[in-house]
């Protein structure tokens, strides 16, 4: 019997919380009834005998002689006991209720305040690696190799083009007539044309060779003394030359691409973790900006000045003094009146899986610069199969490239500081859903 009470009201009370109180109401009636009845039961015995002649005095009131009213008082014991472990047990439930709720409510707002931190970070580190394409260093390694007037490798390309063009296809005449004379101040006119610098298809170098091969084909036509032989000689020497600056372009061009869609990817991830923001500030009460013209970025620098980690905590803490009465808090009351709490805490997977994804598009970044790196000194070791350049010239500019990639590599992992977000990001349990 105590065991299929007890079990009833453990279910009962699991399922709806009103239902164990009522089933106490129900053994206190029935406690009273047998109570009563025992009595009643007792006062008719006793009367019996009274009434009764022929029932000898001896045998009333005679410990042993009847054991009605002792089992009666048996039950009335054992409905008492029961009772006392029923309410113990109800009481257990309520109080395990009571800890559950303090246990969600304590996992939300530990959530939502370590989140809050989370966003600040994760728009800051977005906004450092958008704006990162390499080092000012890089650049400039780069761009020397690349410049026509430069001697980087040893020799200067439009120095190279014009021996080429005079020893080649004008055979050393250059000074010796007026007509070869132009032919050698077209070629360094068209070599030092402004124009090339505003080609974004093809680098410099690649846009030169391609003119100076139309307009020499094309004074040919007038000109029989550029023969058909010094124009193909002419050619091969300068495909040395374009090989390698065909190699440079293709290097700078994919990593110029890769970085075009890794900040694509990082301004998509922005508008997520924009959106995902504006509903977890909704919820804690904070205004919402006004984005108006304003980039993303601006829009969300500004509105970290604002929304802060000691804001979220001050919002939890006029939340508590709301629903305490006395010095208790009423976590039910307050989760109930509040439930849009329980969702943000519900979203935080999301905002851990954008954070995830942050790490992904850090890591591409390091991808590109080393496949960029592996191209840029395939480009170099063409310079060197094909006699552009001595060995010892190309060592040293490999060398340098690489001591610049080191560098820039480390500058960028140290602004950005990813073992930061990492650390914040574990803060979070996420798993822990609340309904």
């Amino acid at each position: 019997m105590q065991t299929n009470l007890q079990t009833t009201l453990l279910d009962h009370a699991q399922q709806v919380p009103f239902k164990g109180i009522f089933a106490k109401k129900l053994r206190t009636m029935r406690f009273k009834s047998l109570f009563i009845l025992a009595l009643l039961m007792a006062a008719a015995v006793s009367s019996t005998y009274a009434q009764d002649p022929d029932v000898p005095k001896t045998l009333v009131n005679k410990p042993g002689q009847d054991t009605t009213i002792k089992k009666l008082m048996d039950q009335i014991q054992q409905v008492q006991d029961n009772d006392r472990q029923n309410s113990n047990v109800i009481q257990s439930l309520l109080q395990g209720r009571e800890i559950d709720n303090i246990t969600k409510y304590e996992l939300i707002k530990n959530n939502i305040i370590n989140a809050s931190e989370t966003y600040y970070l994760m728009n800051k580190k977005i906004l450092d690696l958008k704006s990162r394409t390499t080092t000012n260093n890089l650049d400039i390694f780069i761009t020397s190799l690349n410049n026509p007037e430069s001697k980087a490798l040893g020799f200067s390309y439009s120095d190279r083009i014009s021996d080429l063009v005079e020893k080649v296809i004008l055979k050393g005449k250059a000074d010796k007539n007026d007509r070869d004379g132009k032919i050698m101040e077209s070629t360094k006119s068209i070599i030092s044309s402004p124009i090339f610098q505003s080609f974004v298809s093809l680098t410099p170098p690649l846009a030169i060779a391609n003119s100076i091969m139309n307009f020499l084909h094309s004074v040919s036509v007038s000109n029989k003394a550029i023969t058909k032989e010094a124009l193909a000689s002419f050619e091969k020497e300068l495909n040395k030359y374009v090989i390698y600056y065909t190699a440079l372009n293709d290097a700078n061009q994919k990593f110029e691409y890769g970085l075009n869609f890794n900040k694509d990817q990082l301004n998509l991830l922005q508008d997520n973790l924009y959106d995902h923001l504006m509903f977890t500030a909704s919820v804690l009460k904070f205004k919402l900006p006004e984005r108006g013209n304003k980039s993303l970025g601006e829009t969300m620098n500004t509105f970290f000045f604002d929304f802060k980690k000691d804001k979220v905590i001050d919002f939890f803490s006029q939340l508590e003094d709301k629903y305490t009465t006395g010095k208790k808090i009423d976590y039910e009351k307050l989760l109930r009146e509040n439930p849009n709490l329980k969702e943000v805490n519900n979203q935080m997977e999301d905002l851990v899986l954008q954070s995830k994804r942050f790490e992904n598009l850090y890591n591409e970044y390091f991808t590109l610069l080393d496949s960029y790196y592996s191209k840029v000194n395939n480009s170099l070791k063409l310079a060197l199969d094909n006699g552009l350049a001595d060995k010892s010239t190309i060592d040293t500019k490999q060398a340098e490239f690489r001591d610049l990639k080191t560098e820039a590599v480390n500058e960028i992992q140290a602004s950005i500081n990813i073992k930061e977000l990492y650390i914040n990001t574990d803060k979070i349990k996420y798993r822990y859903r609340v309904m």
